[in-house]
């Protein structure tokens, strides 16, 4: 037998992911047009890598290749571009399927419309990922995946999501002018099991604002379930396929963080919603999934005339793995065994990631994506450009600190001082420019004596001599006049060309008026 061409047989399309992109009104004004082009969320850069090759590059370790990438229309163009790159050559074995979507900036479409439509795209079981996810080393998406694995084959589970640890950060980030930090939302899970029970609404909230409804059945069946109001939701959730029928029998829903996930936790413990959705969320003709997900996890699983029940096994990549006793354990996809079949337990597993384990986030707010660039400089030191291309055009008189980044064909001219701060490319510091705890993003100008200070300036800023800025925010293509002063500000094109077109129209009056006299 030629195990090499059995394995790969074996190990198409067990998943596939659907990554979902979209406008990033949070990130705004980062995320706002230059000009007629636009300028997409995955596209934003991370300490100089566009934030959509952190998570390209985690499903690419999990072994999962087909990628459902889901955007506006309006992204399409730069997206496709991007995907067809020899930027993006560095994730060969994905096969990413772009699909845009109609909507506008002011009007966005909700999770659960955008996952009903292309549903019929979504043949097997599939992983709902944000392109906003910044994942640490330690935490893999095989080890969500065999959990999903684990549960579905022998327990029945419909779901598993992934919860993380707020991360508190050394300093704040910025001020309140950015808008407010995101806050956790109560859930309740049970440790011992890894099961999601819960999840507080806004629906919820509205209801009762100060206590959280739990009902006696959640709470029989599982006694020692905890509250925690110190999770976030990554917005990772590995679902059987038939979980999108249920979805489509819930039209009114909008949200799935915050709608159907939560509706989702309920049948577990509500028994007339289980009599309701059983056959919906867990049909008899799952067997078929279920052998195909033992069979990419061991690949070499046998028969056994005496296979005792343990608790479930872990599966490669997983700590502690113990190969006999998952011979052992698991039984043949191909023979059934006899008996009547236990009824699903139509559980939602859930896998928390702790603090202590490494960062993670994700870079749906401005206050997270500045922390995720400070936590990649804390990480590495990156200093100057080490080719002599590059490293030329930085004055050798400029002070550079260690923990800074400095992207290709950027000019640092004489006595400009740059400390804990990313620079992308092609960008020109003047001289004595002092900067300072600041992300600047590609083809940014900044003159000389100008003073930045905690700011993120998008892509193709001017910042005009000895002008100080103190955490703003810039939209891509803003020009800061020369001596110019803002703080705690987001500094917006539209309102920067309007205020140059009323004094323009200011001074025809005036021509007009001498015209007269």
């Amino acid at each position: 037998m030629d195990f090499d061409e059995s394995s790969a047989q074996l190990a198409v399309r067990e998943f596939s992911v659907v990554l979902l992109s979209g406008f990033g009104n949070e990130l705004l004004p980062l995320t706002g047009n230059h000009g007629d082009d636009p300028c997409p969320k995955p596209l934003l850069l991370i300490a100089n890598k566009p934030m959509i090759e952190y998570v390209l590059s985690w499903i690419e370790q999990s072994g999962v290749r087909d990628v459902l990438l889901i955007c506006p229309a309006a992204h399409r163009a730069p997206l496709s571009h991007y995907i067809n790159s020899d930027s993006s050559a560095s994730f060969p074995s994905l096969r990413i399927d772009l699909q845009p979507y109609e909507e506008s900036q002011d009007l966005s479409v909700g999770t659960c419309a955008i996952l009903r439509h292309f549903a019929a795209r979504i043949q097997q079981d599939f992983v709902l990922l944000p392109c906003d996810f910044v994942p640490p080393p330690s935490l893999s998406l095989t080890q969500i995946l065999n959990k999903f694995r684990t549960e579905s084959t022998y327990d029945g589970a419909i779901a598993t999501a992934c919860f993380y640890e707020s991360h508190k950060p050394e300093k704040p980030a910025s001020s309140d002018e950015w808008g407010p930090l995101p806050t956790p939302v109560p859930i309740v899970w049970d440790e011992r099991s890894g099961t999601l029970l819960y999840v507080d609404t806004p629906e919820d909230v509205d209801k009762n604002g100060e206590e959280i409804e739990l009902r006696m059945s959640l709470l029989s069946k599982y006694p020692r379930a905890r509250l925690s109001a110190s999770l976030l939701d990554s917005h990772i959730y590995v679902c059987r396929r038939h979980v999108l029928d249920a979805l489509h029998r819930k039209p009114r829903f909008d949200s799935i963080r915050e709608e159907f996930i939560p509706w989702l936790c309920k049948p577990q413990y509500q028994r007339t919603r289980q009599e309701k959705y059983a056959a919906v969320l867990s049909p008899v003709t799952n067997a078929a999934s279920q052998g195909l997900a033992l069979r990419h996890s061991t690949l070499h699983a046998k028969p056994l005339d005496d296979r005792p029940r343990r608790p479930a096994p872990s599966f490669p990549g997983d700590e502690g793995q113990n190969e006999e006793n998952l011979r052992s354990v698991v039984p043949s996809p191909v023979d059934g065994d006899e008996g009547e079949e236990p009824p699903a337990s139509l559980r939602v597993g859930l896998v928390v990631h702790k603090a202590s384990a490494g960062y993670t986030a994700r870079a749906n707010n401005l206050h997270a994506y500045l922390d995720l660039n400070r936590h990649f400089l804390s990480q590495a030191t990156y200093s100057l450009p080490s080719d002599p291309e590059n490293r030329v055009l930085i004055d050798h008189k400029a002070q550079i600190s260690s923990d800074s980044m400095i992207g290709r064909s950027t000019r640092v001219e004489e006595r400009a001082s740059i400390k804990k701060s990313v620079i992308g490319k092609h960008c020109v510091i003047g001289k004595m420019a002092k900067i300072v705890g600041c992300v600047i993003l590609d083809h940014c100008v900044i003159g000389d004596g100008a003073k930045l200070d905690g700011c993120i300036l998008g892509a193709n800023t001017k910042v005009g001599e000895k002008a100080e800025l103190s955490k703003c925010v810039t939209q891509a293509g803003y020009e800061v006049g020369i001596g110019e002063s803002f703080k705690n500000d987001k500094l917006d094109v539209s309102d920067w060309t309007a205020g140059a077109g009323s004094s323009g129209e200011e001074e025809e009056d005036d021509s007009e008026e001498d015209d007269s006299e």
